[in-house]
């Protein structure tokens, strides 16, 4: 027996207007979604001796990582000078690097690494935590990660710089930056930071600015003081989303500011920068300590061979990392260090890449 429901019933009205919302707005009974989850296990001590390095990770239990950061304890003495990131980058398994021939090294990348390195000194304060970011979109359900690598820097007070670009048709989500080896006491990555594979940012050596939409690729800086090595290698990764995603509807736009300092010996400095409400999420972020300027000129590192990165981290407006479990953070923090000499005209630069699913926006 059928039942039937008279039009000018509630229920018949109420099954018509659903009706008529469903053609009148699309993808109303399917919305387009993205959220981010923060994981961190916590900090990994050391490195304890110098020259050495260690490793840590961060692991998504369900989705894909979008990007990801590293903070790191330095201790409140002189020893502080000798504490540096060696690196933040996607990983396969948490164990294994992406470190071979250049190009698409990997997809669907759940897990994240960071690497701390020690110079001429060290402590038992030294610790290195990872932070993952984890992706849950049903517009993004598939990622890949490009490599891009270069020896060097591997003269004096030097440094070296590489991009990884997304192929074409796919959105920059996030990335990293590693450098090798960790006995090269003053070797580090002084720069990790979204930007265009065009003419107008000099492929990749000029940052993304303030507000700029869709960057494509990512740059990696490796920077050196005295030390000299022949093997010191740059690596850069771009974390990309794949051509067979639903991507009409996805931009991104970038948030940058830049500060002064630290400019005085065995001092550090932070700089925070966030997404807006109609930015949308904060997916992944970068950090610099440079010679200044980095959105408009091609990127020059800080005159002195000491300044480098303690931190690139998902954090509040005040800075402070967030927690374990923490859902979508709208903050990025950058925290920098001069290194056991004076560093006068450094400066410290953020960025926070922000996924916005509702519209979509040419740059």
């Amino acid at each position: 027996m059928s039942t039937r429901i008279r039009r000018g019933s509630a229920t018949g009205r109420a099954l018509i207007l659903a009706a008529l919302l469903t053609v009148a707005v699309p993808g109303a009974a399917y919305a387009k979604t993205v959220d981010v989850t923060v994981v961190s296990p916590g900090a990994t001590m050391g490195p304890a001796t110098p020259f050495t390095g260690v490793s840590t990770h961060a692991d998504c239990p369900e989705g894909l990582v979008s990007g990801g950061g590293v903070d790191q304890a330095v201790g409140s003495d002189e020893m502080s000078n000798g504490n540096h990131v060696m690196g933040m980058a996607p990983s396969a398994d948490g164990a294994t690097e992406y470190t071979d021939a250049p190009g698409v090294v990997g997809t669907d990348a759940a897990h994240w690494m960071a690497f701390g390195g020690s110079g001429s000194r060290s402590s038992d304060a030294f610790s290195t935590t990872p932070y993952a970011i984890c992706l849950d979109s049903n517009l993004i359900r598939h990622t890949q990660v490009v490599m891009n690598k270069a020896q060097g820097p591997s003269v004096g007070l030097s440094s070296k710089l590489v991009t990884a670009t997304c192929p074409s048709g796919t959105v920059l989500i996030g990335g990293g930056a590693r450098t090798t080896p960790a006995s090269v006491g003053s070797l580090k990555p002084i720069a990790s930071f979204p930007t265009f594979n065009d003419a107008e940012h000099h492929l990749g050596s000029i940052a993304a600015g303030d507000g700029e939409r869709n960057p494509d690729s990512w740059t990696a800086v490796g920077g050196i003081g005295g030390g000299r090595g022949a093997d010191n290698m740059t690596y850069a990764y771009a974390i990309c989303s794949t051509d067979d995603n639903h991507l009409a509807h996805v931009s991104t736009t970038v948030r940058f500011t830049e500060v002064s300092g630290p400019n005085t010996a065995s001092t550090g400095q932070t700089a925070t920068v966030g997404c807006s409400r109609g930015d949308g999420r904060l997916v992944s972020g970068g950090a610099a300590i440079s010679g200044g300027n980095v959105t408009t000129t091609a990127f020059s590192k800080a005159t002195s061979g000491g300044p480098h990165l303690n931190g690139s981290f998902p954090s509040d407006a005040a800075g402070t990392p967030v927690g374990d479990g923490d859902a979508n953070p709208s903050y990025w923090t950058a925290a920098t260090h001069s290194g056991g000499s004076p560093s006068p005209g450094s400066y410290s630069d953020v960025w926070a890449l922000c996924l916005d699913v509702r519209h979509g926006h040419k740059r």
